[in-house]
């Protein structure tokens, strides 16, 4: 009993002292390595809003999908059980239908202008449809990476393209868009791509330069169509308990340092993403110049249907428009 009672007095020494430490504790997943975006943009917000808050809020970051895929942590951010992630869009749309606006190809004329979308009043109204949708609140935007396509055939044209198996994620708005430009969109696992390529089951897919340099794509389809035709957005979100139970200067504090920290990521994933194109033709890849406005002429009145199915026409004009 006597001893009972002196490991109860120990652990709430030890509680009481890591309270007057920290008042607050955030759990920060993520699924990106130690060098990405992900975890630089991470660790930023982690320095920004202990500063904010003069040490009140602390992070803990826990990378590399050690809590799971990014489904699952968004998951359990709905449930309360996790308080941070970093989230493609693209994987939530069955619990958020306004998620698929940023499926949508050929949106952005250059990185000012989706800079635009994402800091302006248009990426605000984006956010807090999500958050209404999914009770998850989304603080700012990562994201960052150019789209291109990856080909084992030389693309010296557009009609380079018209046969092409291309292996695109299965939203509607690639699809459409891709088979408007005569590729033949294709449904692969992610981890079957590069024998896919090997074997020809496809002839290419779309990708970020980075990923196209990480998963060595390269060096079974070394010709990269500049297309261009997205920027990646990724979510910097919150469990809507987690916000709920943080004052409004904590809250604050919080605001601010992911605005800042996603700002910053932006900006690394950008010139990661100029590495590694480099770093693909020092490696034997070939560029090719693409004619993005004729490809955006040709998908326009077909994405123009799918975007009004999905009830997204408004806001897909809203985000043509910003900037």
């Amino acid at each position: 009993m006597k001893r009972g009672l002196v490991t109860g007095a120990l652990l709430a020494a030890a509680m009481g002292m890591a309270g007057a430490a920290q008042a607050f504790d955030l759990r920060f997943g993520h699924g990106g390595t130690e060098d990405t975006a992900y975890q630089l943009g991470a660790e930023k917000f982690q320095e920004l809003v202990s500063e904010n808050s003069n040490g009140e809020i602390g992070v803990q970051i826990l990378g590399n999908s050690v809590l799971g895929h990014e489904t699952e942590m968004f998951e359990q951010q709905m449930a309360g059980a996790l308080d941070m992630s970093i989230i493609n869009p693209g994987l939530i749309t069955d619990f958020s239908p306004t998620a698929n606006v940023f499926s949508i190809p050929f949106m952005y004329r250059d990185v000012d202008h989706w800079r635009a979308v994402l800091d302006g009043p248009v990426g605000r109204e984006i956010a807090d449809k999500i958050e209404d949708e999914t009770d998850v609140k989304v603080l700012a935007f990562f994201g960052g990476g150019k789209r291109q396509i990856v080909s084992t055939r030389p693309l010296e044209s557009l009609e380079d393209l018209e046969g092409m198996k291309l292996r695109t994620n299965p939203t509607k708005p690639l699809i459409t868009a891709w088979s408007a430009l005569g590729a033949e969109p294709t449904v692969m696992a992610w981890k079957e791509i590069y024998t896919g390529l090997q074997l020809g089951a496809i002839d290419g897919l779309l990708n970020e330069a980075e990923w196209i340099h990480r998963m060595r794509f390269h060096e079974v389809a070394p010709h990269i169509g500049l297309s261009q035709h997205d920027i990646t957005v990724r979510l910097l979100t919150m469990s809507q308990m987690t916000w709920d139970r943080l004052d409004a200067d904590a809250q604050q504090a919080v605001m601010e340092a992911a605005q800042d920290a996603a700002t910053y990521a932006r900006g690394v994933q950008l010139e990661q993403d100029a590495e590694a194109l480099d770093q693909l033709v020092e490696e034997g890849a070939t560029l090719h110049e693409l004619d993005r406005e004729r490809m955006q002429e040709i998908v326009k009145a077909p994405l123009a249907k799918v975007i009004e199915d999905m009830g997204l026409t408004e806001l897909h004009q809203q985000i043509i428009n910003a900037g």
